[in-house]
């Protein structure tokens, strides 16, 4: 699938806006917030610290254990929980990385579900994987078997990356690999160093159902 099969609107619908840097202020996040209204994209994806915050018909994602992964799974609980009782509809939540590289993949339950108890079905858990970090160090089945034990512990989504690490972001790679693991019981976003179209159209061809992108306009152009 190219660029040209996929129309600018189609590809709106499956973006979450995003504004994670730690030097963002109140303003910033309500400029983020208009821009995605105005792209007509499917979510606005911000910090807890901006709750509440209405997103008008966008709606509202908000990260938790953001971006290390390595806050007690308790506290992640009360971050995601407290997000979505000030709105959140969404959140993204991290693991602990370290377990997954060392195969502890109860551990990688473990943190999900304690996440998944505190939200219930308030909202939808999407859980990063840092999927760079895991092809890097661990290889390809622990990046599986990672996405299925945050799918069996509750995550309605498994992504791809914070943006933030140093190994990178998103690739077609891990997306593919992620699909096949979770085999249509979850979604995919693919977020983290998605700069272009092209790049996109690869990324939804491979099974991304969700793009987390912070040049969205760029992007979108390119449809």
């Amino acid at each position: 699938m190219t660029a040209h099969d996929l129309t600018r609107a189609h590809v709106a619908q499956l973006v979450d806006h995003t504004l994670l840097k730690p030097e963002a202020t109140r303003s910033d996040a309500e400029a983020t917030v208009a821009e995605a209204a105005d792209l007509g994209v499917y979510a606005v994806c911000l910090s807890p610290s901006m709750l509440p915050i209405s997103t008008g018909d966008q709606r509202l994602a908000v990260v938790a254990g953001f971006p290390s992964g390595k806050h007690h799974a308790l506290v992640k609980a009360a971050e995601a929980r407290m997000a979505v009782d000030h709105g959140a509809q969404e959140v993204d939540m991290v693991i602990d990385i370290g377990a997954a590289v060392d195969g502890r993949y109860d551990e990688v339950f473990a943190d999900v579900v304690t996440v998944a108890q505190a939200i219930g079905d308030d909202a939808l858990l999407k859980v990063i994987v840092e999927s760079a970090v895991l092809l890097r160090d661990a290889g390809p089945d622990a990046l599986q078997r990672v996405c299925e034990q945050a799918v069996a512990a509750g995550a309605g989504m498994v992504k791809t990356s914070t943006g933030f690490h140093p190994a990178g972001g998103a690739s077609v790679e891990a997306v593919a690999l992620m699909a096949d693991a979770v085999g249509g019981s979850a979604g995919i976003k693919a977020s983290g160093g998605i700069r272009d179209a092209a790049f996109a159209a690869e990324l939804i061809a491979a099974g991304a159902t969700r793009l987390g992108l912070s040049q969205t306009a760029a992007v979108l152009d390119g449809f």
